[in-house]
């Protein structure tokens, strides 16, 4: 037992095994001597009937001083119940991000976790999800303890992915394949925003009280406004005929005439299967769009294409591939070889959606209606009733598609509806409409009409 000053640790020395110095003055205060010859401060105190040891720190990085004020420190909290050593071990095993985001993916993959409308989320986003969590999210603070980060650790990781800092080449799981890791704005938005759903999961699980991600300022992410003008859907026209002529972009070229014809997803189309192509119905009932089941109604020029289609094959999907029953999965290639080095090489899916969304609000129809056509999600009520409406909207599909097979075809139209006043716009759209009823196809059944 010694008053443990510098002098007394600094004289002590080591032996064949580990030994302690009691300080007089201060009970449990102690120093540990380590065969090494490092020496330790600690602290000796009972709670729950057991005797614990708290380790303070070694000799140099703490003063005798210094040791003895955090001695009594933790014998305050001690007198009141607490138990240091115990809430050390706990704060070592504290979850870390990267464990977080291994109980988060489980649970995605499981589909316990909801996206929109409450439904899980679909496996195109998970993969999604999967990326940013491995490839940023992890990467920047997957060694952090979850419940020590703060509002600024969040803005860093934003800060550090829009300047590229985790931009990379990484292999996948496919022979040969590659995956370009890229930062910039937009990336950063998406993945804080997943984080911070990450971390909103763990507010949901009691791994932390409070997420630190709320309150963030992203960029605003870009915001795609992309649409071809009437000449550029010439050029497109003439652009798909000539790939056409080459057997290799025949289902690419149908499948980009009937996005542009639709307003639909590129995911849509690619992966339609012939039981949601109600074509006597004059729409598409799709079963796994992003906004969960949608009613899309669809116009002349898209229902002889699927007609001219279905003569031909007996697959599941409209467009298959190559393998035993799958979708045609080598769009994407295409649609680059197609379209680089074009007029139009900045074009793309998502465009030629927004283009016919465009072209019918310069038609005269109302944001409903188009929601509808396009299944947007503010259009789902619509679609909820699309019996009573179906008449008006599949009239709708026939104008917009119509005038967009006509621009494609390098029809010229004298006067653009969004050039008139709104009276002169009705007139032109009945017009339109007068003379696609004349160019379809008559049935019996219209004939008796």
């Amino acid at each position: 037992m010694a008053k443990l000053t510098k002098r007394v640790v600094d004289a002590a020395v080591s032996r064949d095994r580990d030994y302690f110095i009691w300080d007089d003055e201060l009970p449990g205060f102690g120093l540990r001597m380590f065969t090494s010859g490092k020496r330790s401060y600690l602290l000796q105190y009972r709670a729950g009937g057991r005797t614990r040891r708290y380790t303070i720190g070694l000799h140099g990085v703490w003063t005798p001083e210094a040791a003895r004020q955090e001695a009594k420190i933790q014998l305050g909290h001690i007198a009141k119940g607490g138990n240091p050593a115990e809430e050390r071990q706990l704060d070592h095993k504290a979850i870390t991000v990267k464990e977080l985001c291994a109980l988060y993916l489980r649970d995605l993959e499981a589909g316990l976790i909801l996206g929109k409308g409450g439904r899980p989320k679909k496996p195109t986003t998970i993969g999604t999800d999967t990326g940013r969590i491995h490839r940023h999210i992890i990467p920047l603070i997957g060694t952090r303890r979850v419940k020590d980060l703060t509002k600024a650790d969040i803005n860093k990781v934003l800060k550090d992915i829009m300047a590229g800092l985790t931009r990379a080449s990484v292999k996948t799981k496919k022979l040969r394949g590659k995956a370009i890791v890229r930062g910039g704005p937009g990336t950063a938005t998406r993945t804080v925003g997943l984080l911070g759903g990450i971390l909103t999961y763990a507010v949901e699980s009691g791994i932390i009280e409070r997420n630190p991600a709320h309150g963030v300022r992203k960029p605003k992410d870009n915001v795609r406004t992309r649409r071809l003008t009437e000449a550029e859907y010439r050029i497109l026209g003439e652009m798909l005929r000539n790939a056409s002529r080459n057997d290799k972009y025949v289902i690419a070229v149908e499948i980009i005439r009937l996005i542009a014809l639709t307003g639909c997803r590129r995911s849509e189309i690619v992966g339609l299967k012939w039981s949601e192509a109600h074509i006597d119905g004059s729409c598409l009932r799709l079963t796994d769009s992003k906004e969960g089941d949608s009613i899309r109604p669809i116009g002349l020029p898209v229902i002889e294409t699927l007609e001219a289609h279905r003569n031909s094959h007996a697959e599941t999907y409209v467009f298959p591939g190559s393998g035993d029953d799958n979708a045609f999965g080598s769009f994407p290639n295409h649609w680059k070889q197609i379209f680089r080095k074009s007029p139009l090489a900045d074009v793309t899916p998502h465009a030629l959606r927004h283009s016919f969304a465009s072209i019918a609000n310069d038609l005269g129809f109302t944001e409903v209606t188009i929601a509808a056509l396009v299944g947007h999600s503010r259009g789902t009520v619509t679609s909820k009733y699309i019996h009573p409406l179906d008449t008006a909207l599949i009239m709708a599909a026939d104008a917009i598609a119509g005038y967009i097979q006509g621009l494609l075809d390098g029809k010229e139209f004298k006067q653009t509806a969004y050039s008139l006043d709104r009276a002169s716009r009705k007139v032109a759209l009945n017009r339109f409409l007068e003379k696609a009823a004349d160019e379809r196809p008559r049935t019996e059944d219209d004939m008796a009409a």
